[in-house]
């Protein structure tokens, strides 16, 4: 019996698991994974007091100062399946690879995943020159050419974010309609380095170290058209890695485990979230890190008692 399980092992379950050692807690972090997300970025420039990284170099320093503690269990190479809670409060988990643990709390921050286009080249150029996230990386392409895929307020957020540096912004929208908030359309439509592509839906992705262009599909005409570019960043949204817990907590209309903004508590007494798999507003490394912090000293105050 655990005191805290952390389900999850980006920068949200490693700063969680940093904390948690350091209180003494008895903790098992359980992840298919070290690192997050963003150990596919070329470069993150937003970390804080780091002024550029490679998320696999952060991914590395996260990882090293987790294993620097002592106290904390890691097993980075399994996925947490179903969680039951127990007549007693308790909680019992399963794994993918058919193991069973059981703990007094739970810390979910197991993030979310990226809707993917889901077309060729798409995988392969992952981190170079495809990217999901606007904050951390429209910096490393300034005077360069890219395309936005999305017509929601994501899509439109990450237009603003490329401005300063992209010379043109290709938005790609699958319809005629723009769904995000009407000032940030109409910024948009007047700013002269954005071109708005309508009836767009992208076929593939090409390139040959990196990056060089996407082909698309007016879904109008059938035709098929080709257009040269450094990057393409996919702003079609987020799915949280929630599902497993579905049945314990609240979660909103998109799988977003609803909290309590003061302690991180979700609706089941027990489970805490934090990080993107949580209704966080934004999906940044150091809110996750700092989330999930005020997550273990919560947890630790529930502890003592």
């Amino acid at each position: 019996m655990y005191d805290l399980i952390i389900i999850g092992g980006g920068p949200a379950g490693i700063a969680a698991g940093i904390y948690a050692a350091r209180k003494k807690m008895s903790t098992l972090l359980i992840t298919d994974g070290l690192g997050g997300q963003s150990v596919v970025s070329a470069e993150i420039q937003n970390w804080i007091g780091t002024p550029s990284i490679s998320g696999f170099d952060l991914a590395k320093n996260l990882e090293g100062h987790l294993r620097a503690q002592k106290g904390i269990e890691i097993v980075d190479d399994d996925r947490v399946m179903a969680v039951q809670k127990k007549e007693d409060g308790s909680f019992s988990l399963a794994t993918k690879n058919a193991k069973t643990y059981e703990t007094k709390y739970i810390l979910l921050v197991s993030g979310s995943s990226r809707k993917k286009l889901g077309v060729p080249g798409e995988a392969a150029f992952e981190g170079k020159g495809v990217v999901y996230c606007s904050i951390c990386d429209a910096p490393l392409f300034g005077e360069k050419t890219v395309a936005v895929v999305g017509g929601g307020n994501s899509a439109l957020e990450s237009v603003i974010d490329l401005l300063p540096y992209a010379s043109k912004i290709y938005l790609m929208i699958r319809s005629e309609i723009l769904k995000g908030d009407p000032i940030t359309q109409e910024k948009i439509k007047n700013e002269p380095k954005v071109e708005i592509v309508w009836n767009a839906v992208v076929q593939g992705v090409e390139g040959k170290d990196l990056v060089t262009g996407i082909t698309y599909q007016n879904v109008k005409s059938g035709e098929i058209k080709e257009l040269p570019l450094d990057g393409v960043f996919v702003e079609i949204g987020l799915l949280p890695n929630s599902d497993f817990v579905k049945d314990l907590v609240d979660r909103d209309a998109y799988g977003a485990v609803k909290v309590d903004a003061k302690t991180q508590a979700t609706s089941c007494p027990g489970i805490w979230a934090a990080g993107d798999v949580s209704d966080v507003l934004y999906k940044q490394n150091n809110i996750s890190a700092g989330d999930a912090i005020k997550a273990v000293l919560n947890i630790y105050d529930q502890f003592k008692r």
